[in-house]
C-alpha cells in the first residue's frame, strides 16, 4: 500500500514505523509542517499498559524511550499553607520532544520517507494514496474539509491555562494552589528530563480576565505566574518554547468527540488518528496514549485482516469499533478530572481542608477507589482514616478498629444532625413496595424494614408514605392520614429501635399526576383499570398518554394537601421515628411544580425559580413547624430532569438553596423520572456529581445515590467530600445485612452483629479469608 501519515505527532510517526516494520513493501510517508527534529511542548506521561504494549510491538523503540524515562511514585500538594504527599502512584514522563526524536530517528531507520517543512491543506494533495493518516491534531485540517462526514463535536472548555517549563527539578508530581485576590491558580508540575520540569498553570476566564492576563504578552504573563509561584520556584524562572502563538499564550482546553473516524474521498480511505479524532484533557496525562494506542490498533487490524489495500475498508470499520470503547472510557475519567480542576475553587478550595482536599484530588477521576489507595499508600490513607474520623467526633481508641491501629473507615464513623446521631454513613433508600392495603404497615414492611436495621444500616426509610388515600401511587402505598397507620409505624419503630443501632426516617409524599395506577408488577405507570381517584399536579398534564389527566391545583387544593402533609407530619412525631424526608422528586406532586417541563402555570407559582418553589417551600415550613426541632428534615430532589427544557444541576442548586434557608437540614439528591421522554446518562455512581456539587457549593449536608454498590465506592464519596450519607437501594433487596457483610469484605471485623446472629459472624470472616487467595490469583 502506499501509506501518507499527515502529521508527525505520535500517532503517525508511530503507525507508520509499525507498519513499514512489519510490511516493508508499503510504502510509507509522514508529512510533517515543523522542521526536522524540531517540536514544541515539554513533557508527556505515559502508562504502564501503554508502555508494555509499546514492547512488545517495538522492543527498539521501546528500550530507548524507557532509558530516557523519567519515574516517580509520589503525588504532593501544596495548599493553604501545607505541604502533603502520598506515595505509590507511579508515574513516567518524558519530554515530547525526546520522545518524537526517537521515534523519528526510528521511522528512518526501517526507511520511512520523513517529509518535514510542509504544511498539507488538503488529503487530496495526495491523489496516489491508499490510505491517508489524518493525524494533524485537534484542529486537523483534513477533518475540517469533511465536517459532514466525521460529525465533529468540538467543545471549547471554560478554564484558561498556559504549559510552561522550568529547570527547577520536582521529585513529586506536584500540584500547587495558589489563592489571589480574583481566585484560584493551579500547576500540574513534574519532571520528564534530568534538567527541566513541566509546569502547567491552569485558572478560569473570570480570573484569568480580571488579572488582565488576556492584554499581557508571553514575557508579562510568565512574569506574572512567577510572582503567583514564588514559593514553589524559589527563584528559578520559568521558560516557554511557545513564542509561535501570539499574545499571552493562555489557552483553552477543547474536548473532541467524532461521529465517524473514517471516509473514502473517492481516491484514498482517510481515517482519523490521535488528537484528529479524541483529545483527553491533561489533567489525566492520557493525549499520547491514546495516540498511540491509536496506532498500535490500527496495526493490529491489518495483522489480523491482511495488509493488501482490498482489506482496508474492512479494517477502519473494526478499528474504530474497538477504538471508540476504550477512547470512551479514557474521555469519561478526563473528563471527571478537567470539571474537578475547571470548579475546583469556588466548589473544593474555599470549602475542604488540605487533608480532604487532597483525597478529593486524588480522586477526581473516579478510577481510583478508597481501597485502591490503600494498596498504593497504606501510611497516608490510614492516617486520612484516622483525621476523618475525628473530624467525625471519635477521639481515642474510638477513630480505630478494636484491637487493631487501622483506622475506621469513613462510611463507618456516625453523623450527626440536629440532635439525631447515625451509627452509620448508610442509608437504606426508600424503595416502593407496593404491599400496603389501606396504607397499613404489615407484617412484611415489618419484616423489611427490620432485617435491613439488623443487617447494620445506619439509616432506614420505607417506601414514600403518601398523605392522603388520592396521593397514593397505587392501592398498596404506605400512607400516614390516620391513627391506625400511625400504630403501625409505632410498631415498626419500636422494633428498630429495640434490636438494632440503626436509626429510622418516614418519606411523606403526594404521587401527583402519577398516582392511582396499577401495582408495578402488574404495570408500571400504567392507570387503574377501575377505581381510580382524581389526581392532582401543577398542570393539567398527564404523565403517559394513556394516564389519567390530573387537575391543575387551586389555592383550595393546595390549602387541602398542605393540611394534609402537615397531618402526616404530626402523626410521624407521635411514632417515634427519627428522621422526616419530604419528597419533591420523581415527577411526584411537589416535583411536578419545581420542574418547567411540568409546571405551566402563569400565576404566582409559575414561572421563575421562586415561583415555582413556592409551593413546595410553602408545604416544607408548615411540615417543619409542627416537627421536633431536635429532628432533623431533608429533602429529596430531582438534581437534573434530563430532558431538553427542564431542570439542570444548575437550577438544582438553586432549589437547595431556597430549601437551605427555610431550614432543611439536608438534600437527598436523585435525578429525573419527572417526565417519561427522559435520557440519562447511567453508570456507577452515576448521580453522585449531583450531589458533590450542591453539598460543596450551597453548603449544605447531601445524601448520594444511584448505583452505589459497595462499601469502597462508598467510602471514596464519603471520604472526598462528595456527600455525607449514601443511600443504597437494590443490593439491600438481595442482601439485607449488605452493610456488615460490605466491612467484613474491606476486613472490617470491629463492627457488631445482632447478638442472635453472632455465631455466623466468624464463619463468615473465615469464608472470605479462605476465598481471598483464590479471587486474587
Amino acid at each position: 500500500m502506499r501509506i501518507v501519515c499527515i502529521g508527525g505527532g505520535p500517532a503517525g510517526l508511530y503507525f507508520g514505523l509499525l507498519m513499514k516494520k512489519l510490511h516493508p513493501e508499503h510504502s510509507i510517508s509522514v508529512v510533517e509542517r515543523n522542521r526536522p527534529y524540531d517540536t514544541f511542548g515539554w513533557g508527556v506521561v505515559f502508562s504502564d499498559a501503554t508502555m508494555e504494549a509499546m514492547r512488545a510491538w517495538d522492543p527498539e523503540s521501546a528500550a530507548e524511550i524507557e532509558d530516557a524515562f523519567n519515574h516517580w511514585d509520589d503525588i504532593e500538594l501544596v495548599f493553604k499553607g501545607k505541604k502533603l504527599r502520598t506515595t505509590g502512584h507511579g508515574f513516567v514522563g518524558i519530554g515530547r520532544k525526546k520522545l518524537l526524536n526517537i521515534l523519528q530517528r526510528r521511522c528512518e531507520a526501517l526507511d520511512v520517507e520523513l517529509v518535514f517543512e510542509r504544511d498539507v491543506n488538503s488529503d487530496l494533495e495526495f491523489p496516489d494514496a491508499d490510505l491517508i493518516i489524518a493525524s494533524d491534531g485537534v484542529n486537523s485540517k483534513i477533518r475540517n474539509r469533511y465536517v459532514a462526514d466525521f460529525k465533529p463535536d468540538l467543545v471549547v472548555r471554560p478554564n484558561r491555562f498556559i504549559w510552561l517549563g522550568t529547570k527547577k527539578l520536582f521529585d513529586a508530581f506536584t500540584f500547587d494552589f495558589q489563592r489571589t485576590e480574583h481566585g484560584w491558580f493551579q500547576a500540574h508540575i513534574y519532571k520528564f528530563d534530568a534538567e527541566t520540569s513541566t509546569f502547567i498553570i491552569e485558572t478560569t476566564e473570570e480570573t484569568y480576565l480580571a488579572h488582565g492576563l488576556d492584554k499581557m504578552d508571553q514575557d508579562e504573563s510568565i512574569a506574572f505566574c512567577e510572582k503567583t509561584f514564588a514559593d514553589t520556584l524559589q527563584g528559578a524562572p520559568l521558560l516557554t518554547n511557545a513564542r509561535h502563538i501570539r499574545g499571552s499564550a493562555w489557552i483553552n482546553f477543547s474536548r473532541l468527540i467524532c461521529g465517524q473516524w473514517s471516509l473514502f474521498n473517492g481516491q484514498s480511505h482517510v481515517v482519523l488518528m490521535g488528537d484528529a479524532a479524541h483529545t483527553a484533557h491533561f489533567a489525566i496525562g492520557s493525549g499520547t496514549k491514546l495516540a498511540i494506542d491509536d496506532a498500535i490498533e490500527l496495526t493490529r487490524q491489518f495483522q489480523t485482516h491482511g495488509h493488501g489495500k482490498e482489506h482496508i475498508p474492512e479494517v477502519l470499520k473494526v478499528y474504530e469499533e474497538i477504538r471508540r470503547v476504550d477512547v470512551a472510557r479514557i474521555q469519561n475519567a478526563a473528563r471527571n478530572a478537567m470539571e474537578w480542576f475547571e470548579v475546583v475553587g469556588e466548589r473544593y478550595a474555599d470549602t475542604l481542608e488540605p487533608e480532604q482536599f487532597m483525597y478529593s484530588m486524588l480522586t477526581r477521576s473516579q478510577r481510583i477507589s478508597h481501597e485502591n489507595l490503600r494498596l498504593r499508600d497504606k501510611t497516608w490513607l490510614e492516617g486520612f482514616e484516622h483525621w476523618y474520623a475525628e473530624r467525625a467526633g471519635l477521639k481515642g481508641e474510638d477513630k480505630k478498629q478494636r484491637g487493631n491501629e487501622r483506622g475506621l473507615p469513613p462510611i463507618f464513623t456516625p453523623f450527626t444532625v440536629r440532635g439525631t446521631t447515625l451509627p452509620n454513613r448508610i442509608v437504606m433508600s426508600p424503595m416502593a413496595m407496593y404491599s400496603a392495603k389501606d396504607g397499613l404497615i404489615n407484617d412484611f414492611h415489618l419484616v423489611h424494614i427490620g432485617s435491613r436495621a439488623m443487617g447494620g444500616t445506619g439509616l432506614v426509610f420505607a417506601e414514600m408514605t403518601c398523605t392522603s388515600p388520592d396521593g397514593r401511587i397505587t392501592p398498596g402505598c404506605l400512607g400516614l392520614w390516620n391513627e391506625e397507620q400511625a400504630a403501625g409505624w409505632r410498631r415498626l419503630a419500636d422494633f428498630v429501635h429495640h434490636n438494632s443501632s440503626a436509626k429510622i426516617g418516614i418519606q411523606i409524599g403526594h404521587a401527583g399526576r402519577k398516582g392511582s395506577t396499577k401495582l408495578a408488577w402488574d404495570g408500571i405507570d400504567q392507570p387503574l383499570d377501575s377505581g381510580n381517584w382524581p389526581l392532582y399536579s401543577a398542570s393539567a398534564l398527564p404523565y403517559l398518554p394513556n394516564s389519567q389527566v390530573p387537575q391543575a391545583m387551586t389555592q383550595e387544593d393546595m390549602a387541602r394537601i398542605k393540611a394534609d402533609f402537615v397531618r402526616s407530619t404530626e402523626l410521624a412525631a407521635t411514632t417515634g421515628v427519627d428522621w422526616l424526608e419530604l419528597h419533591c422528586a420523581h415527577g411526584y406532586l411537589l416535583s411536578s411544580f419545581l420542574s418547567p417541563l411540568t409546571n405551566l402555570r402563569n400565576d404566582e407559582y409559575g414561572g421563575s425559580h421562586e415561583n415555582r418553589a413556592r409551593y413546595p417551600l410553602e408545604v416544607f415550613k408548615a411540615m417543619r413547624a409542627v416537627w421536633p426541632k431536635d429532628k432533623p428534615i431533608s429533602i429529596r430532589l430531582s438534581c437534573t430532569d434530563w430532558a431538553d427544557g427542564g431542570n439542570t444541576s444548575d437550577d438544582a442548586v438553586i432549589f437547595a438553596r431556597l430549601f437551605k434557608e427555610a431550614g432543611a437540614d439536608m438534600i437527598d439528591c436523585s435525578t429525573g423520572q419527572v417526565v417519561k421522554e427522559e435520557a440519562p446518562v447511567f453508570g456507577r455512581m452515576w448521580q453522585t456529581p449531583f450531589s458533590d456539587r450542591i453539598r460543596n457549593e450551597v453548603g449544605i449536608g447531601t445524601i448520594a445515590v444511584g448505583a452505589i454498590s459497595d462499601a469502597d465506592q462508598a467510602n471514596s464519596i464519603i471520604s472526598a467530600g462528595r456527600a455525607d450519607l449514601c443511600a443504597v437501594a437494590r443490593p439491600h433487596l438481595s442482601d439485607p445485612a449488605w452493610t456488615l457483610h460490605e466491612a467484613a469484605k474491606i476486613g472490617l471485623t470491629s463492627i457488631p452483629w445482632p447478638k442472635q446472629y453472632y455465631s455466623g459472624k466468624s464463619q463468615y470472616e473465615t469464608l472470605l479469608a479462605r476465598a481471598e487467595p483464590a479471587r486474587t490469583k
